[in-house]
């Protein structure tokens, strides 16, 4: 497989998000969780295809391996390149995030990476090349952690100041071979920053939250080094399986995917469905909806808009 991203002649490049599969032994939930995953992968025809963690279940997979290559066959059959982050479930039982990271690089397709000397398991970057064959945008990767490892603070793991300052070097170097001018960017992983509590909180977001924001309670400054750098345009997470919402803060869109897992916790009239990213060469926007279980295409702020209207 070529494994260079690039733009399409039109000049788009377009991503689905699936986050929070939640599989565990192949069963019938499993099963509707591929089928959804197969027909978004039919209808939307990515360029990249992008799971922001909690691929498995792992306390209750009785093969963590091939819990790993079940949940990403789909994937890897449509011949797709993927990329993967890790989530708080993924290594909770029976497996590492080292071993789940291993078999994640392993499986055909897969374009997911890891930085020795980092802390964590998949920090890493992609470029997507532009019409001349040089980087048109920048994709981060970052491993967000599980569980906080201090016993005086109760809560999810955060993002630690080590890829902070990884993620604030790959993005000078990007800058300093665009001439000076830094890359376009999105950045996905699995547990929300606390922004995500704040930007809600300002009242100017699309889409739905049926659940309070599960952040670390620490804030250890990611946003803030984004928002100084100037060039990520949005940050995709998942974790959260009843919020889908996406807001702007300070020219940044915290985003939520929508969970695409059957075998876990749900709400009824939130069907599952994957978020869909479309990037377009030389721009520093980009547009984005969901597909959902049910056959239909979500565009939030669209669908917002016309409730406001009646």
């Amino acid at each position: 497989m070529d494994k260079q991203l690039k733009f399409n002649e039109d000049g788009t490049f377009t991503i689905v998000q699936f986050t929070d599969l939640h599989w565990q032994n192949g069963d019938e939930k499993d099963e509707l969780t591929r089928a959804l995953m197969e027909e978004v992968i039919r209808e939307e025809k990515p360029d990249l295809i992008v799971f922001t963690g909690d691929l498995i279940y792992s306390e209750h997979c009785e093969n963590p391996e091939r819990s790993v290559r079940e949940v990403v066959a789909e994937a890897v059959r449509s011949g797709v390149p993927w990329a993967a982050v890790l989530g708080n479930h993924d290594a909770e039982a029976n497996v590492t995030r080292e071993e789940v990271l291993g078999y994640l690089r392993s499986q055909q397709g897969s374009l997911t990476g890891h930085t020795p000397g980092v802390r964590g398991f998949g920090n890493y970057a992609l470029q997507v090349a532009g019409s001349g064959g040089t980087p048109a945008a920048a994709l981060y990767f970052l491993d967000s952690g599980d569980y906080s490892k201090l016993k005086h603070v109760d809560s999810y793991a955060w993002i630690n100041r080590d890829q902070i300052d990884w993620y604030a070097a790959e993005s000078r170097q990007f800058a300093e071979k665009n001439g000076g001018e830094t890359l376009p960017a999105l950045t996905f992983f699995h547990i929300p920053l606390p922004e995500y509590e704040t930007v809600w909180a300002k009242g100017t977001c699309f889409g739905q939250k049926h659940e309070n924001v599960c952040s670390a309670k620490i804030n250890s400054g990611l946003f803030a080094a984004m928002v100084e750098r100037s060039d990520v345009m949005g940050t995709f997470v998942g974790h959260d399986h009843i919020n889908d919402f996406w807001g702007e803060l300070y020219g940044i869109r915290l985003t939520y995917g929508r969970a695409s897992g059957y075998n876990t916790y749900g709400k009824e009239g939130f069907p599952r469905g994957a978020r869909v990213i479309r990037l377009r060469e030389g721009e520093r926007q980009f547009e984005s909806w969901l597909r959902l279980a049910d056959g239909s295409v979500d565009r939030q702020e669209a669908k917002q808009e016309a409730e406001l209207k009646q």
